[in-house]
């Protein structure tokens, strides 16, 4: 329990704009909630949110001691009062969450505070006493891979840090499985094959290039394809990743000529379609664990499946992913 005591140059102030100022990690959401349980009171009785502060009044309140932390980036997810997952799979080790397309993945990606896609896990985790930071020296539950703001798909958190080192091993050693649908600009040809060539990366432009013969500082990528369907001159393309290239899948299809569907940053805009972002997703994981797991040796041969991606249907309204 904490208290404060109201001074001259805070009377006068309703309650809740007093606790958004002093306690700026309490989501006012949640504050209303403690307002409401009595967690929050004013010279030990009930208060409430429009209550006008005087001075020498003080304040008690029972609420944990995380949210009187000054707000940091490593602390934001106490600002996010009702997390929003699309939760795939859960269970004690390593959470599967379906990320749509729009959010960042972590706050490096330029996304606001407190709105990014770890804020949300860390603070469902939190809210489930799954995960109790005063009581951790150093972990903190953490993401296994990435995907771009404006790409949707599968991405593993790890809950533990045994099943975060396992999981970042695994990576490392491409023993998963990872499958993306894209839609594509006409038709490769042919409808299932390989896309192969060198991609360098220019970090000041944000952006890579793919070219056919090795250069200076380009690395070897291969992208692995299938055409599902084509309609309309697009096709829909499941594809696989040999290597995984900073926007790897969007680089080479546009340089073999099928650059994807509202991606205007490797290829121009189609007015004919109401799409300003790629059309790409990270529908499907399967682990294909060929070495130990140690207490994730259950989750090998698994596949996990999202059904929902939303410029599948809209495009290909016949076509089925089941």
């Amino acid at each position: 329990m904490k208290e404060f005591t109201i001074g001259s140059n805070d009377a006068g102030q309703r309650l809740d704009r007093f606790l958004a100022k002093a306690v700026p990690l309490l989501p006012a959401s949640l504050a209303q909630k403690y307002i409401r349980l009595k967690r929050i009171k004013c010279n030990g009785g009930r208060v409430q949110r429009d209550t006008r502060l005087q001075a020498g009044d003080v304040l008690q309140m029972y609420i944990n001691d995380e949210f009187f932390d000054k707000p940091r980036q490593d602390n934001a997810y106490l600002t996010v009062a009702a997390p929003k997952l699309n939760i795939v799979y859960e269970d004690e080790h390593i959470l599967l969450v379906d990320k749509r397309p729009g959010i960042a993945v972590h706050p490096h990606d330029g996304a606001e505070y407190g709105r990014t896609l770890i804020d949300h896990i860390q603070s469902y985790l939190y809210q489930k006493r799954e995960w109790c930071p005063r009581q951790e020296n150093s972990f903190t539950p953490a993401l296994c891979n990435r995907i771009d703001r404006n790409t949707g798909g599968i991405v593993i958190a790890a809950k533990t840090a045994e099943a975060l080192r396992v999981m970042n091993q695994k990576i490392k050693d491409r023993e998963m499985d990872k499958r993306y649908l894209a839609i594509v600009e006409g038709t490769p040809k042919p409808k299932e094959g390989s896309l192969r060539g060198y991609l360098f990366k220019d970090a000041k432009k944000n952006r890579v290039f793919v070219t056919d013969r090795p250069q200076t500082g380009a690395k070897s990528c291969q992208t692995n394809y299938r055409v599902l369907t084509s309609a309309k001159g697009l096709s829909l393309v499941e594809c696989e990743l040999i290597t995984g290239r900073t926007h790897q899948i969007r680089a080479q299809f546009a340089h073999a000529g099928h650059p994807l569907l509202g991606d205007g940053k490797y290829g121009k805009l189609d007015k004919r379609f109401d799409r300003n972002y790629q059309a790409l997703y990270s529908y499907k994981l399967t682990f294909n664990f060929s070495t130990d797991a140690g207490e994730l040796n259950y989750l090998s041969g698994r596949t996990f499946q999202v059904q929902d991606v939303d410029f599948a249907g809209e495009y290909f309204p016949d076509y089925s992913l089941k």
